[in-house]
């Protein structure tokens, strides 16, 4: 695995694969994202994994603005950040998980927290099946 500065002069993992994300990272970021990404592979196994952008992503959706714009994206994703680990759900309102996790906090489209020990399971499978009804899914913002 290979790093590059990206964007805010973060530096991001580049991975061939969502396994060799995982085993890159070190411990005990590599347990917890490795749990919570085999979760997700058995809760939601047609959604298509990937690593890109520095993280793990999972599924795609369309979507089209207000402003007109439109695109396609990914339904769920995991990032290692210096200082939590984010779970990105942008088709979801985080914000309701978010008030059942009192563990967690709530960041720019996704829930932050430490540890994956810390949030109640049925809570965070249910943010994944979810989002996994949203993938392949047209969402209008």
């Amino acid at each position: 695995m290979t790093e590059k500065v990206g964007l805010y002069g973060k530096k991001e993992h580049i991975a061939a694969t969502p396994e060799a994300y995982v085993e890159a990272l070190e411990s005990p970021r590599r347990e917890d994202i490795g749990r919570l990404h085999a979760r997700i592979r058995e809760l939601a196994p047609a959604m298509a994994a990937s690593a890109r952008d520095g993280m793990l992503t999972y599924g795609r959706y369309t979507y089209k603005s207000r402003s007109g714009r439109a695109g396609e994206w990914w339904t769920l994703g995991i990032a290692s950040n210096k200082a939590y680990i984010s779970f990105y759900t942008p088709t979801l309102q985080a914000e309701t998980y978010v008030a059942r996790l009192p563990k967690a906090n709530l960041g720019r489209g996704c829930i932050r927290f430490k540890r994956l020990d810390d949030l109640d399971p049925e809570v965070i499978d249910e943010v994944i099946l979810a989002s996994a009804a949203n993938d392949g899914q047209h969402v209008d913002y």
